[in-house]
């Protein structure tokens, strides 16, 4: 077949017109590139509402898409959100709040043809009772269990009432399970308003393919706005990914296809910190790193009911406290992240921290404690088992090596994270591995998980310390709006736990962020929240 002169003109110029067109695409995708904000979340989102956010991965989806009557800063300070102000009254039992009327819930045609509607109290009222209603099951109703009622006085003035007086409880009201939702949605959706979220955030829903991509998009009606006056967000989007594996998350973050890497895990830990928990000299240059205190604690809990004799021993908890070094754990197998917990089990970083508590690395105490448990036992031979998942295996095998030098034998038990969990609430587990990340800035957090009212299965007591004079304490402290008188009972408390040694702290943890060279004003916080809506990505 011959092609004539003019035939071949017109195929030439449409040629060169669609190389121009694709060429055009793919320069504006990469102009807009920096407006938009990437990560990965390798243990995936299996829901985008509010009243289901018990874990990080849905907090930081949700956060981006929801708010409350009030917001923690990265001080963890209470803040206004869509409360403008509040006032407390009735000896710190009932909360007036008062309310913007320039918020709106995101565009959605199920709101008429306005496509929208202002928040008011009522819709405020509706959320709490939905977080409540046995029927919806949220795993968040607990935030709740110190309310007596609430109600909408008007549009703009909304009442919370407390059954008695609880300080912490501001601080309760910035989780996501106390975001405020759209009755028109909730009804319309139903169970799948999970997967079709309408809130008032920086960022509104766009498209979720489960197991592969979540995108947010900009909303341009949203009423937080930046120090110089400027409507947030300054992004446009953030595209979530689900891949699974760390270390594939890993190379797509050292390529520039990822803005962000939360934590830090053990299969490129080597290649990206040096033993001090430095940058290593060949990331120095490509990335940022910021590190924090992170209010979250791990230890050892000792089951106190165990039939086990060495468990029940109150020397051998002591003495396995004394018997390893934190410092030089934290300093070879987590690359110096990580606080050792000589302290007690209040974390670094919250406030009621008590540097007098806690135990030091003391070999030569240890072993006396050991020995006068044998002389008074007759057990020559004392031995316990920890159980653990494999993630902090390399930590309970430095333990048993330590412990071993000492003259107490220890066996390792590892299991799957979620036998592990569920044996511990059972029982079944005579030491096991634990952590307690706060779910609020109070020290109460930390404490009421060793009330005796409060043992497991029915509560998170694991290890069934019971104590009448910490219950005390922690039972006037619930009720004592003064925080310095409140911070002094926490500490008599945290100071009554190490004594009895039910728990072994190993480390307070850290938050650890990376980042790429062109992302500003990503904060960093002591609970490891994510805000994005102060962000900015520079064109690299």
């Amino acid at each position: 077949m011959f092609w004539t002169g003019k035939w071949f003109f017109r195929i030439g110029v449409v040629g060169i017109a669609l190389l121009l067109q694709f060429s055009c695409a793919k320069t504006a995708k990469q102009a807009g590139a920096h407006l938009v904000f990437r990560y990965n979340e390798h243990a995936n989102i299996q829901t985008l509402d509010p009243a289901f956010a018990k874990d990080l991965r849905t907090i930081w989806a949700t956060n981006q898409l929801f708010n409350g009557l009030v917001q923690l800063d990265d001080r963890l300070e209470v803040l206004p959100d869509i409360a403008s102000s509040w006032e407390l009254t009735d000896t710190g039992k009932t909360y007036t709040f008062h309310l913007r009327m320039d918020v709106h819930f995101h565009r959605h045609p199920l709101f008429g043809s306005e496509r929208t509607r202002k928040v008011v109290a009522s819709d405020f009222v509706y959320s709490l009772n939905r977080l409540q209603d046995p029927r919806v099951a949220s795993p968040g109703k607990w935030v709740l269990e110190h309310v007596q009622n609430f109600s909408a006085v008007n549009d703009s003035t909304f009442v919370i009432q407390l059954k008695q007086p609880f300080p912490p409880f501001l601080s309760l009201l910035s989780m996501k399970y106390c975001s405020v939702v759209p009755k028109e949605a909730v009804s319309y959706f139903g169970t799948s308003f999970r997967s079709h979220p309408i809130g008032t955030g920086p960022f509104q829903f766009q498209l979720w393919v489960e197991n592969t991509k979540l995108v947010f998009r900009k909303n341009n009606a949203y009423h937080e706005r930046g120090v110089l006056g400027q409507r947030l967000p300054y992004l446009e989007a953030v595209a979530i990914t689900f891949l699974p594996d760390k270390q594939s998350e890993f190379l797509q973050f050292v390529q520039g296809n990822l803005d962000f890497l939360n934590s830090i895990d053990a299969s490129y830990k080597d290649e990206l910190l040096t033993e001090k928990g430095e940058l290593t000299a060949g990331y120095q240059d490509r990335i940022d790193m910021r590190s924090g205190p992170y209010l979250n604690t791990e230890y050892l809990g000792v089951y106190l009911d165990a039939e086990n004799p060495a468990a029940q021993s109150l020397k051998i908890r002591q003495a396995i406290n004394y018997g390893f070094d934190r410092e030089k754990m934290i300093l070879y197998l987590r690359n110096g992240m990580g606080t050792p917990a000589v302290n007690g089990f209040i974390p670094k970083g919250m406030p009621s921290f008590d540097q007098m508590n806690g135990y030091t690395y003391q070999p030569k105490k240890a072993k006396e404690l050991l020995r006068s448990y044998s002389e008074e036992t007759g057990d020559l031979n004392p031995s316990i088992t920890i159980s653990t998942n494999s993630q902090y295996l390399d930590l309970c095998e430095y333990i048993q090596r330590e412990l071993e030098k000492l003259g107490l034998r220890v066996s390792l038990d590892v299991m799957p994270p979620s036998t592990l969990r569920q044996s511990k609430v059972q029982g079944k587990l005579n030491l096991f591995r634990g952590s307690w990340v706060a779910d609020y800035p109070d020290a109460e957090n930390y404490l009421f998980i060793f009330h005796s009212k409060n043992f497991s299965p029915d509560g998170p007591n694991y290890t069934h310390f019971s104590n009448p004079e910490f219950d005390q304490l922690y039972e006037t402290a619930i009720k004592t709006t003064d925080r310095k008188i409140r911070e002094e009972l926490y500490h008599k408390m945290d100071r009554l736990l190490m004594q009895a040694a039910p728990v072994i702290p190993l480390y307070y943890d850290q938050v650890v962020r990376f980042t790429q060279k062109n992302i500003q004003h990503l904060g960093i916080n002591p609970v490891n929240q994510l805000h994005l809506k102060q962000v900015r990505k520079q064109p690299m």
